[in-house]
């Protein structure tokens, strides 16, 4: 499982955006976030480019 740090997240509706925004990311499958912690863990070989990129749209930011 890989887990990322996710900046910008403060609702629900983060998470729920940032979780559809994971899921049409090929590659990626059970995934869980985890708004207190800012977190989203996933399994999957997805590209990190590609993954930062789907955050991005949302709004937020992947930190490394």
């Amino acid at each position: 499982m890989t887990t990322i740090k996710i900046q910008g997240m403060s609702c629900q509706h983060c998470v729920n955006s940032t979780r559809k925004a994971l899921e049409a990311v090929p590659g990626i499958a059970n995934i869980h976030i985890d708004l207190a912690r800012g977190e989203a863990s996933f399994d999957g070989t997805a590209d990190l480019q590609a993954i930062k990129a789907a955050v991005a749209r949302t709004g937020f930011e992947v930190i490394e």
